[in-house]
């Protein structure tokens, strides 16, 4: 039986919209299974435990389990490009840090665009970096360490977790800021380099609050400034960078993405979610025992936010000319 073109063209459009009914049908009822968070790095560290909140929070609040997967390697490109390479239907998220903004400069070859290809989902916390040196140096606040290192060029040894490591580019900045030369020390993780600074092996560091603060309150390490813009609840008494040298803002910030084309009702369900969690007085004070301030807020938010440290990093990277080791 022939349709009539008018009866044909109708069905002709109900068919080809029957696969976006069904990507939406799919949205409303997502997760309607267990959701992978893969987080790029080794377990134990501030992402993984951030990124293990997040899922127990997300778990109990959607119904279906959040299960963390660990894929570290490569600076976190490993796990990137999984995430990347996954399918956009929201089973498959990343742990979203400082370091993936950083990575965009400081690789010259990459199998994605991490700006272009990861969508951004939820901001979660921002945490400041604190400047600390060895008892050995006397300077007790910037100023004079910035007049002792100019009276000391390249004398002063610099320990950093890596090449191209948040408390790395921290120092880079400080540098370039203030007109000091430090010798960079690279090391293979944040404890490693803490262990020398403590024996005196290296002179300054800019560790995460979380990895220092016992050595500070103990005395065998000395706070000079947190790197952040606002001072730091975790040490309150310790005054930022910017008071002394306007301007610098340094941080490690953490917070969820999506491969590319995943349904904007998903992103949003997630959005919302999360936000409901850094509301929660609970989950607050667990992240607050990580030294983390919040950082609640909408997807187009948070992909600002990447494209502006993305930017901010790039600079310091080609400015002092780093590469990877």
């Amino acid at each position: 039986m022939k349709l009539p073109r008018r009866q044909f063209l109708h069905l002709a459009a109900g068919a080809a919209a029957l696969p976006a009914l069904s990507r939406i049908a799919e949205a409303q009822a997502y997760p309607s299974r267990p959701v992978r968070l893969i987080v790029p790095l080794a377990p134990g560290g501030a992402t993984d435990i951030v990124a293990r909140l997040t899922g127990q929070w997300l778990s109990e609040r959607l119904g279906q389990p959040f299960v963390i997967e660990n894929r570290p390697g490569g600076g976190t490109n490993i796990g990137t490009e999984a995430v990347v390479r996954a399918p956009a239907d929201g089973y498959t998220l990343l742990m979203v840090g400082t370091a993936q903004a950083i990575n965009a400069t400081l690789y010259d070859k990459l199998n994605f665009h991490f700006i272009r290809d990861i969508t951004p989902v939820a901001s979660i916390i921002r945490n400041a970096l604190v400047m600390v040196v060895h008892p050995s140096v006397p300077a007790k606040t910037v100023p004079e360490f910035v007049a002792y290192a100019k009276a000391n060029p390249r004398k002063l040894n610099m320990a950093s977790p890596g090449t191209g490591s948040s408390p790395h580019l921290c120092g880079e900045l400080f540098m370039m800021m203030t007109g000091t030369s430090m010798i960079h020390v690279p090391y293979r993780g944040g404890g490693p380099a803490l262990t020398d600074l403590l024996a005196g092996q290296v002179q300054v560091y800019f560790p995460g609050t979380v990895s220092s603060i016992e050595y500070i309150k103990t005395g065998r390490l000395r706070a000079l400034a947190v790197t952040t813009v606002t001072r730091s609840d975790a040490l309150p008494d310790i005054p930022t960078v910017d008071e002394f040298v306007p301007g610098y803002e340094a941080s490690s910030w953490f917070g969820v993405g999506a491969p590319k084309n995943t349904p904007p009702q998903i992103i949003d369900k997630l959005n919302k979610e999360i936000n409901a969690g850094l509301a929660d007085p609970k989950l607050r004070a667990r992240l607050a025992d990580l030294g983390g301030t919040v950082l609640p807020g909408s997807p187009a938010d948070f992909g600002k936010h990447i494209a502006e440290e993305t930017e901010k990093w790039g600079k310091v990277i080609r400015a002092a000319n780093i590469k990877v080791e």
